[in-house]
């Protein structure tokens, strides 16, 4: 199976694996970066996650044009994945989600997010909050609606995993698409634990050093993709991680 074709059908597979696990629900998207063009990522149409297919998938250059013959609805978000792609040559693919479990820790003044839990303590230690006010008004929709908006949360975001959006959401990166979505999964999982954890008064975050031994893991070995193979078997989507 030639490169394109692998990379479009694991873009369906993320995106069916993170609806079936709640990070994704009727809104949010997944794109990977081109395999053969990294000035290029793959990201469906507008569509719910949930029942994207291998005709859905685009082709978007990085200011989130898509091909000059698509006449089918865009997410009017896309411009999130376009920005990051520029401006981090190590990312190979983007999650945008709006999973309620990361939301209090987008509008707290006082709490952060913090890696609680071994299997997202590659999420980072430092976790921002872009807040679209800042630059650009208490008028917007809150959306990312151009690559000014883009660019501004690609800036926040740095050289992080990932940034929380004021009262929005989150952006999260991979090394690989199977990377991505093995941390996606865990990222809600680890707030709940954490508000859990805070409930009952004083908790243990991830030390540095152990985040940065979770980085050193190969992110594609058979270990950390374990997930990948069961999360698909169970969105129903077994037949598309045949070659």
């Amino acid at each position: 199976m030639e490169r394109l074709e692998r990379a479009k059908r694991d873009v369906v597979i993320a995106n069916r694996i993170l609806a079936a696990n709640r990070v994704l629900d009727a809104y949010g998207h997944v794109s990977m970066r081109h395999p053969d063009d990294p000035n290029k990522y793959l990201l469906a149409r507008s569509l719910s996650p949930g029942i994207v297919d291998i005709e859905d998938i685009l082709e978007f250059d990085l200011e989130g044009n898509p091909p000059a013959f698509e006449k089918r609805p865009l997410y009017l978000e896309r411009f999130i994945h376009g920005a990051v792609y520029e401006k981090r040559p190590d990312v190979k693919a983007v999650l945008h989600s709006h999973a309620d479990d990361l939301l209090p820790f987008s509008i707290s003044k006082t709490t952060r997010l913090r890696p609680v839990i071994h299997s997202c303590g590659d999420m980072g230690q430092d976790i921002p909050v872009w807040d679209i006010s800042k630059k650009f008004g208490n008028a917007t929709s809150l959306l990312v609606l151009n690559m000014d908006h883009g660019r501004d949360l690609a800036a926040a975001l740095s050289a992080n995993r990932m940034a929380l959006m004021a009262a929005h959401g989150f952006v999260c990166t991979g090394r690989s698409i199977y990377d991505l979505v093995r941390l996606a999964v865990y990222i809600p999982r680890n707030a709940r634990v954490q508000l859990q954890a805070m409930q009952m008064g004083d908790y243990r975050v991830i030390s540095p050093d152990e985040t940065q031994a979770r980085m050193d893991l190969d992110p594609d070995s058979p270990a950390l993709k374990r997930g990948w193979e069961f999360w698909a078997r169970e969105s129903g989507c077994a037949h598309l991680l045949e070659d």
